[in-house]
This record gives structure tokens, sequence and C-alpha cells, in this order.
């Protein structure tokens, strides 16, 4: 018989009555009867209760063994009293009597229980992850990510492509997010980056004529933490295709996406195929480019009724006469809703969007047919409400919330106000994804704060219509070849189709402000590369990190993280960053400079 289990703790069925068998584990949970001492041994694979009882030599033991102790139980497998039979459990038909047992390591006093879903301090969770990782939802968490890489691995080997690592140290890059420097002892004075992406690796592995290539590739970004973005490391399915269109990397990647969450749907629908949506079409009826297609109404432009004669509202009268724009947010079927309804969403667009507020307008059966009624409705003549309604799809029983400024302000107000409204009236569709591709990004976007074009997307895409568009056309008219894939309003991933040829690089870079000695310091390999023959290719890499959270239902990514930083991005489990020997500057030949409350 094995040391330490011939079984694990969820394998024992009632075929298995009359076996003598040994288990171990962790005792879960103890219960003292009268005449016998009840323990639920947990393992990885699940529970099993053993039954101990006061004749044998180890009932005092293991009656005063503290929870979370590992043991060792020999003994014959039971069946249950039919009184007694667990239902909810696997093994629940049947029972382990102990006959030999062993204290492998006993618990010392736990900093957080691990029965049971009760909440605790996020600091307490991370420094004590390995014990925060037994509790059963987050251990199901990361079994669930350990599955879903399988799954996404097989599904793209299974379509022809091959998996190659891509390196971790390696040089910074101008464009994106702020890069981890790791100082090099034997070249002084010059930093390695951690890639925030392998972008230019995936890249270069098309132009050495590879044709399909993939990764579970490890990306690091400096960036403050958000409920779906961790701090300093994320794990990504990098993908990249030669001689291929749009077309085809959404063919290729579709099916993937879609069957992984098929395939750990638990009761949830998938909805196939995923609509194409332009970005700026995106941006009218969603207020962002990461639109929740499970709430079921859209945004409306109602700019135009605010320049109306009769039309007195002069705040957004004003915004409007300058060049802004008024964004209408339904709110339907809040006929029953109280004032408190709509100043509680006031009062959130003022704390959670620092914005003025949300003007609503209610809309009534009145004598004269619809009327408009609330703070700010006195300030339209009736005709213009109902017009307005009309245009927005709504009557009597439903409410308007409104959101002006300039575009992109009042966008961001109405995109996260009708995400909110939903969310209030119970109106987000459950068990589905939702999946949609956002096209047609614009290749360039105005930077208000440096006065210049800069990229609004990734900088190695290529624009709609070639070189002959980065020559003919005002930069802020270029479209891409660029693509996000979304679920439920959350983002999974960037992709696009690259600018391969050298001329046309050089070219996107210089609008851009970047000039040909800067490109070739900055992008080295790369431009040397295409000198040499480049395919047309691109790519996609959706978030692994996001994939397993939506399909764990988590709201935070760090629960489906083995081992996540807290918002500060600290490793608290292995205290992280850390003050480190002098000796080590001194070979690294760094000298700190810290601010003087710090010294």
């Amino acid at each position: 018989m094995h040391i330490y289990r011939t079984h694990n703790c969820n394998e024992l069925r009632a075929a298995n009555i009359g076996e003598t068998v040994k288990l171990s584990g962790w005792i879960h949970s103890k219960r003292e009867h009268p005449n016998a001492l009840f323990i639920d041994l947990r393992d990885h694979y699940g529970i099993t209760q053993v039954v101990v009882y006061p004749v044998a030599s180890f009932f005092e033991s293991l009656k005063r063994c503290p929870l979370e102790s590992v043991i060792t139980i020999t003994g014959e497998v039971l069946a249950r009293d039919d009184m007694a039979i667990n239902k909810n459990r696997a093994t629940g038909e049947i029972e382990l009597r102990a006959d030999e047992a062993i204290i492998e390591n006993a618990s010392a006093k736990l900093p957080l229980p691990i029965a049971g879903d009760q909440e605790y301090p996020e600091d307490i969770r991370l420094r004590h992850r390995y014990l925060d990782l037994r509790r059963e939802k987050l251990h199901n968490n990361i079994i669930l990510r350990s599955n879903v890489i399988s799954s996404l691995r097989k599904r793209m080997i299974d379509q022809g492509f091959m998996e190659f690592q891509t390196p971790i140290l390696t040089a910074s890059s101008p464009e994106g997010a702020r890069d981890f420097l790791v100082p090099s002892r034997l070249n002084p004075g010059q930093f390695y980056a951690l890639p925030q992406a392998p972008q230019q690796f995936k890249q270069l592995l098309m132009v050495a004529g590879f044709d399909k290539y993939f990764q579970i590739a490890p990306c690091f970004r400096d960036e403050d933490a958000r409920a779906d973005r961790s701090p300093g490391e994320f794990y990504q399915l990098d993908i990249e295709m030669s001689f291929a269109t749009q077309e085809d990397v959404f063919q290729a990647i579709e099916p993937v996406m879609a069957g992984v969450f098929e395939e750990f749907a638990d009761g949830r629908t998938v909805e196939t195929p995923f609509p194409r949506i332009p970005y700026k079409e995106s941006m009218e009826k969603y207020g962002n480019d990461k639109p929740d297609l499970r709430i079921p109404f859209e945004l409306c432009n109602v700019s135009e009724f605010f320049t109306e004669e009769g039309v007195e509202f002069k705040a957004f009268k004003s915004i409007v006469e300058s060049g802004g724009m008024v964004q209408a947010i339904p709110a339907p079927c809040t006929a029953d809703k109280p004032r408190s309804f709509f100043d509680k969403l006031n009062k959130w667009a003022q704390k959670e969007m620092q914005a003025p507020g949300l003007g609503y307008i209610r809309l009534e059966d009145g004598e004269n047919g619809l009327e408009g009624k609330g703070p700010i409705a006195k300030f339209f003549p009736q005709d213009v409400i109902r017009r307005m309604a009309a245009k927005a799809g709504l009557g009597a029983g439903d409410a308007m919330f409104f959101s002006a400024g300039k575009a992109g302000d009042a966008y961001k107000l109405a995109g996260a106000a009708r995400a909110e409204v939903a969310k209030q009236l119970g109106l987000i569709e459950e068990n589905v994804f939702k999946f949609c591709w956002i096209v047609d990004f614009p290749m360039y976007v105005w930077d208000e704060d440096n006065k210049k074009v800069d990229f609004s997307h990734n900088p190695f895409s290529m624009p709609q219509g070639g070189m002959d568009a980065l020559k003919n056309k005002d930069p802020l008219d270029i479209l891409a070849y660029q693509y996000d894939i979304v679920c439920n309003g959350i983002e999974l991933s960037s992709g696009a189709i690259r600018n391969h040829q050298v001329d046309g690089m050089y070219k996107a870079f210089e609008i851009a402000g970047y000039s040909h000695d800067v490109v070739d310091k900055e992008f080295a390999g790369m431009i040397n590369a295409f000198k040499y023959g480049a395919p047309p290719h691109g790519g996609i890499a959706p978030g692994v990190d996001r994939i397993v959270m939506l399909l764990a239902g988590a709201e935070n990514i760090r629960e489906v993280i083995v081992f996540p930083m807290n918002q500060q991005a600290q490793d608290l489990m292995m205290n992280a960053p850390a003050e480190v020997d002098p000796k080590q500057l001194r070979e690294l030949h760094l000298r700190l400079d810290l601010p003087k409350d710090l010294k």
C-alpha cells in the first residue's frame, strides 16, 4: 500500500464499500458526537468523511488536532446510514472508518478560516495566499484557469499554430505604458526592459518565415491596478499569422474564444457569430469602445433639440452651440421609481464620474399626450420633449438622463451611466456571454496636452488605404486595420494587421512626430528585418486573466491569479518590492537618489 494514499478524497464511492484504503489530506472540519468524532478530510480533489471511534488509540490526538493539520488515515470504507447520506457531495454515500492515523503536520493557529465563504480583509488574504488558495471558491478559480489555458493551447495547436517563447529581458520601447527596467551588471549604465507584450518579437517570427505563432505570454506593465487589471504582470494568448487579412484573424480566433467559453459556460450561453461594430458607431450607441451588449438600450444623440426655439436649458444649449454634444441615456420602465432613484444616480455621477450631475426628464401620459416631468422639464416645450423621446425610442413610464460636453467627455459619462442605469434597474441580461468585434479604429488622435497628432492604438498597425492614405488624407480621418474583441463590456484583447512595409512604417511614425533616426534607434530590430522581405501579417492577444475572470464570475481579477499583488503593486507574501543589499547596488553600478521623505 502507498505510504500516503490509495485514493484521493473525491474518489471513493459505494462500490468501494468493504475495501481497506488510505487517504491523506487536511482536516477541513470536525464534529464531535457522543460516540464518535467526524472529520471532513480534504485534498485537492474533494472531501471524504472520516469517522473515529473513542476506542481508537489516536482518538484524543485527532480530537485535539487543529483544523488544517495534515493527516493520513487508513481504514475500511463503510456505507452511511440512509439518513446520513450527503447528496451534495460526490463521496456522500460512504465514510471511512479510521483504523490507523498519522498526524503528518499539525497546523498553527489560522490567520483566516478555510471552510466557508466568509469575506476577509484583502491584506490578510494576500499575506497568507497559500491558505487563501485552500478555500473552495478560490481553489476552483485557479483550477478553472489551468483548464482554460489547456483548452486555449489545444485549440490553437489544432488550427496549426506553433508555440514559441519570446525573450523576457528585452529593450525599452517609447510607445505604450511605463516599462519595468532591469539594470545590466555586465553593461554598466544600461538597462533591459521587461516586455509589455511580445509585439516586436512575434512580428519578427513572421519575418523569420514561421506562419502561425501563439504563446501564453507573460507581459509586464508598470500600471495602476483596477478591478480588471492586475498591476505589474498579466498573461495573454499572444497570436500572429502571416499572409493574413483582418477577416482571417477573425475566422481563426472567434471559434477559439467561443469554444472556450462554451466549454466552461456552466449553464450560460454564448452568442455567435460575434457582431462587428465600427468604433464610431460603438461610441455613438454605447459611449465607449467596449460595449456591454447585454444591456437592452442604446444612447441617443439629442443635441439638435437643445438649440430649438423655446428651449431654455442654457447650460446644455451653450455646450451644443460651442461644438459639444448632448447624449440621452434611456431609463426604461421607471414609472414606479421614487425621486430617490433619480437623486441616487445624480449623486453617483458627481461622486464616481466627477461630473456636475445627470439631468433627467420623466415621461408620463398627460391630457395632451406624452408629457415630460422633472427638474429640467420646465425648460423645454412639451413638443420638443415628445420628439426627443421618440428619437430615443421612449414612451410613457420611461425616463431620459442627459450627458453633455465635448464629445469625449459626453461619451465617457453617458457610457458609464448606461451601465449604471441598467444595473440599478436590473436590466443586464444574465447567464449569457455577448461578444463583439470593434473595428475601424482611427489610426491617429489629437493629443491636446502636447498639441500634436499621436497614435490612437497600436503604432505598428496598417492604415486602411496604405501609403496613399498616409500621404494624402488628413491623419485624423485615417482608419486602421485595428480591432478589439469585447465580452460583456470587458475588453479582452486588441489586435491589428501590421504595417509591414518599411516606407509605410517611416511615414506612419513621421506623422506622429518620430523622425527616421528615432525609428531606426527605437525599433532597430523590426525596421532592419522589414528591409529583407516582411510578409503581410497580423494578430491579436486576448487576455487570459480577463477570460478566466469572466468565466469564474469574479468581480476582481485578483480572484483568478494564483499569487497577485495588491493595489499598491506589493507582494505581501514575499515582501516585494524590498530594499536590497548595498553590495548588489554596487555590482550594478547604481546609487539611490531617493526623495527626502524616503531617506
